[in-house]
């Protein structure tokens, strides 16, 4: 069921786990331990699966905090418990902590979900970074919102779980220009694709570069390809070239070990 980074599972007095699609109770296409409150799957068996991921980390069910994801560059910080946006649709893309306890999931299905943590000051941070939030500064604005709350960017550890790899991520020129137009050297995450006049990007690479800017001190990438890794992974751009209906989310969560 879990998928952990090792940079973070060095760190004393914390919790954090990618969770894949195995161990839920979902089934068709949202086989295994499907945790998107935003899917057509049904309610009560995303609510366990959620549950269960929790259980995995020692947790119970309340302590998960999500968000209603919009790729953006809001980050909404968390200052006692996850009851503070439970049942709110809180439009943001991270989420920031300094409570024990409080698990702080992003749900993901393609795009780029990112754990942080400063162990010595005791800060934990999750983001979603699809393109457009990383474009925009969605990894900017988490370790801001962190180095707000007392964190050094150079004691920060961060992990990116697994996303559509490059080789899997095959993009327009529309979107090549829109990068290039921003910094001519991000012409560098792009690659040739077979298709004429098409690229391919490495949005893990490009999240990776966007960590190194802000000063994070360790960077670490799981590199699993969420579109080939059907048995581990679920992946919008997979379900949409089946012509599925919809798609799982995988859950990525990490926690400040509870006190006592």
């Amino acid at each position: 069921m879990q998928i952990p980074a090792p940079s973070l599972a060095a760190l004393p007095g914390m919790v954090h786990a990618f969770f894949g699609r195995d161990g839920g109770v979902s089934t068709g296409i949202y086989a295994g331990l499907n945790c998107g409150l935003g899917s057509n799957d049904d309610a009560g068996a995303v609510t366990q699966n959620r549950a269960r991921a929790m259980a995995a980390l020692g947790l119970p069910a309340a302590a998960l905090a999500t968000l209603h994801q919009v790729h953006s560059t809001r980050v909404v910080t968390v200052e006692k418990d996850a009851a503070e946006i439970a049942g709110r649709r809180i439009e943001a893309d991270a989420l920031v902590t300094k409570a024990p306890g409080v698990a702080l999931g992003v749900l993901t299905a393609d795009c780029a979900p990112v754990l942080l943590a400063d162990a010595k000051a005791g800060i934990v941070a999750a983001a979603h970074a699809g393109w457009r939030g990383a474009f925009d500064g969605v990894i900017d604005a988490t370790v801001a919102r962190m180095v707000q709350l007392g964190a050094l960017p150079g004691r920060i550890t961060a992990a990116i779980g697994p996303c559509i790899a490059q080789v899997s991520y095959e993009v327009g020129p529309e979107f090549v220009a829109r990068f290039v137009a921003a910094l001519p050297r991000n012409q560098r995450y792009f690659s040739t694709a077979a298709r004429p006049g098409h690229s391919r990007f490495d949005l893990t690479a490009f999240v990776a570069d966007r960590l190194a800017v802000v000063g994070v001190g360790r960077v670490e990438r799981l590199a699993i390809d969420s579109y080939v890794d059907e048995a581990r992974c679920f992946s919008y751009r997979r379900a949409t070239h089946r012509n599925e209906p919809d798609y799982g989310r995988n859950l990525a969560a990490i926690a400040l070990a509870p006190h006592g």
